[in-house]
């Protein structure tokens, strides 16, 4: 078994939990105490990366540069990543900066069939003499052989690894078994595997993942994220280090971390709710809850209801905007006495 690096999204992730409103205190006070733990990369910023502070998905307590200021000067021994999704930031508005400011490795990301709007990030960073891996979300929208095809892409355009997101946490662990070998067996590059936990299988994915080769696992610690958050990473490590399987990090450290540090910037413990699972049956990024909660209220609709619509419209990133037009539908289905939704409609 290759080492497996972990790339480490508490503060991208989990700026979702919070509404992306972790400050810079909350990012030096991490960086700090995570440095030491045997963690490849941590990955820092809005939940939606480079240049996604926005109305329309959050916007961020504080600008890009004061995070990764915050992070880079407590960071000797761990890499500094970042996230990027090609139409949230640009090259020369937020990746060259983030570069200037010391960032070594940069994830950027697509939807599952769109590797093309990546190229030119990945080349550029490449260029720039940082790491940089494709990110594949959504995954569960694509077959193996798609997921591929773009993975193809990305490693034409340079890129040093393929991480497939479960952005729903819509997975089940033979599929993410059989996607994550059927990669391993036909790329050159490393692939990797970011899980969700809306149908409780985060740490199971994870796990299947590494026995059918990945080689980066990205999560979170204490699960802090999106939706019904990400696979906890020190619970992952727990597991690892029963089955005698080297992690190369330090447990007790993570622990540490996760009581004493996670803990306290969560709003709320993470957990899958009513809400959090729906989504993840109907395949729909975790991030759109507190949009979906909003509007459902504000629009008189069951929550559950409008997750399974947007799933039947098959809604990704980026197109929080449409959720109001969805509710407002709804609305209407509901104000003329049609019938609601039932789940069977999605299976």
């Amino acid at each position: 078994m290759s080492e497996i690096l972990f790339f480490d999204s508490t503060l991208r992730d989990g700026s979702h939990a919070v509404k992306h409103n972790l400050v810079a205190d909350d990012i030096s006070q991490y960086c700090q105490n995570a440095d030491s733990i045997g963690f490849h990369t941590i990955i820092v910023g809005h939940g939606n990366g480079l240049g996604a502070s926005s109305l329309q998905v959050g916007e961020s307590a504080i600008s890009d540069e004061q995070m990764l200021t915050s992070a880079r000067k407590n960071l000797q021994k761990t890499r500094l990543g970042v996230f990027l999704i090609p139409g949230f930031g640009t090259i020369r508005d937020d990746l060259s900066p983030a570069i200037e400011l010391g960032v070594d490795l940069v994830c950027v990301a697509s939807h599952c069939t769109e590797a093309d709007v990546t190229k030119q990030h990945i080349e550029y960073s490449r260029q720039m003499g940082r790491d940089a891996y494709g990110i594949l979300m959504m995954q569960h929208r694509a077959s193996k052989e798609q997921l591929l095809q773009e993975a193809l892409k990305m490693q034409d355009y340079g890129a040093q690894g393929v991480i497939l997101m479960d952005s729903a946490g819509s997975s089940v662990v033979d599929e993410t078994a059989e996607r994550i070998s059927y990669l391993v067996e036909r790329l050159n590059i490393a692939v990797g595997f970011h899980a969700h936990n809306n149908l409780g299988l985060a740490i199971a994915n994870s796990y299947v993942a590494i026995k059918a080769g990945a080689s980066i696992i990205d999560g979170t610690v204490r699960g802090f994220g999106a939706g019904s958050g990400n696979c906890q990473l020190e619970v992952l490590a727990g597991l690892l280090w029963k089955l005698k399987i080297n992690s190369h990090l330090d447990f007790f450290g993570l622990l540490n971390l996760s009581e004493n540090i996670v803990a306290k910037m969560m709003l709320k413990p993470q957990g899958i709710t009513a809400t959090g699972l729906v989504s993840g049956l109907a395949g729909i990024f975790s991030g759109f809850a507190p949009h979906v909660e909003e509007a459902a209220k504000r629009y008189g609709v069951c929550p559950w209801e409008l997750f399974i619509e947007l799933g039947r419209r098959k809604m990704v990133a980026g197109q929080e905007d449409f959720i109001v037009d969805v509710a407002m539908y709804l609305a209407q289905r509901k104000k003329t006495g049609e019938d609601g939704y039932q789940i069977e409609a999605l299976l």
